[in-house]
């Protein structure tokens, strides 16, 4: 509950509680304890965004794996922070084991607490050498009817395991293969139990020898125009270290994929690794959570929150 109070105070306030101490004490019905809450709530979360460690320039990715090349505007946060980030202050669960990040790109003028708030998650799936034999033949109508029908039965299993309903409302961004580069992406539009607005699923894959780096964009819709305006860069910024290159690949010795370009936009990895429509989605979950957390204390926000305040109003 903690973190749901804090991120809707921070959705829907521009101040600081720890400021307004006095007239909040005289302005709402709260007892003492109360109050204290919700200063402690605000204080334990900005103390957790006081820790994230920012980096530019050059880091490695897991070791000797993949190099990146922090965008220009941007910063970047470890692993482990990047896991922060997504479970104690967006409100996800845990990342699966086999899914861990390896960090994340966030723009240098956010941080994560910020509503309009957006970023990069980087992971790694070592499920093999993908082939890139069928890009040129996919029917990308075709494979969107596909996607929005396995979508719509993947509702019972996101249902029964409280993650609500979702709908694929199409694509944001065409799907785009460079043969030379190696380096897939698209987007697509999604709906969360009806919420009002919709949310971007942004995915980059670059592949490599063994396997292949995910980034995923987690954000609104309204990130989308600034994406794509940075989608060259971004894409730019990534590439694999010697030995884990596609050309390195080795038939004689390594594992080819079950799926080809088709099967990764399909997500047909992530169905066969068992968490289905969860993976690369975070904010499925997240800002489903946030919204209802706004509208479940809105009333008490509009006794805390000064008559004058704009930000207190739910659009």
């Amino acid at each position: 509950m903690k973190n749901l109070l804090a991120l809707a105070l921070l959705c829907c306030s521009a101040f600081s509680l720890s400021g307004q101490v006095d007239s909040i004490s005289a302005d709402a019905a709260l007892d003492s304890a109360q109050l204290q809450e919700i200063l402690d709530v605000y204080a334990y979360m900005d103390s957790l965004e006081a820790t994230l460690d920012y980096q530019h320039g050059i880091v490695q990715l897991r070791g000797d794996l993949a190099r990146l090349q922090v965008p220009a505007g941007y910063k970047f946060i470890q692993g482990d922070d990047a896991e922060l980030v997504l479970t104690e202050l967006w409100g996800n669960p845990p990342s699966d084991v086999h899914n861990m990040p390896l960090g994340m790109i966030i723009p240098d003028q956010m941080t994560p607490l910020m509503d309009s708030a957006y970023a990069i998650n980087i992971t790694y799936s070592e499920e093999g050498y993908v082939s890139d034999e069928d890009a040129e033949d996919i029917d990308y109508d075709e494979l969107l009817a596909d996607l929005k029908a396995s979508t719509a039965e993947a509702n019972i299993w996101r249902q029964e395991n409280g993650y609500g309903s979702l709908e694929l409302i199409g694509w944001a961004s065409t799907p785009y293969y460079d043969q030379v580069s190696k380096k897939l992406h698209w987007a697509k539009e999604l709906n969360f139990d009806n919420t009002p607005e919709n949310t971007l699923n942004y995915n980059i894959r670059i592949l490599g020898r063994k396997g292949f780096l995910e980034m995923n964009v987690i954000g609104g819709m309204y990130v989308l125009d600034k994406v794509q305006s940075d989608i060259d860069q971004i894409l730019a910024s990534v590439s694999f270290e010697d030995g884990y290159k596609y050309s390195d690949f080795n038939p004689d010795l390594d594992k080819v994929a079950a799926v080809g370009i088709g099967g990764l936009i399909a997500g047909k990895v992530l169905a066969k690794a068992g968490i289905l429509t969860k993976a690369g989605i975070f904010l499925a979950k997240a800002w489903k959570i946030i919204l209802v957390a706004v509208i479940g204390i809105f009333s008490l926000l509009k006794r805390i929150i000064s008559p004058k305040s704009k930000r207190a109003e739910i659009s």
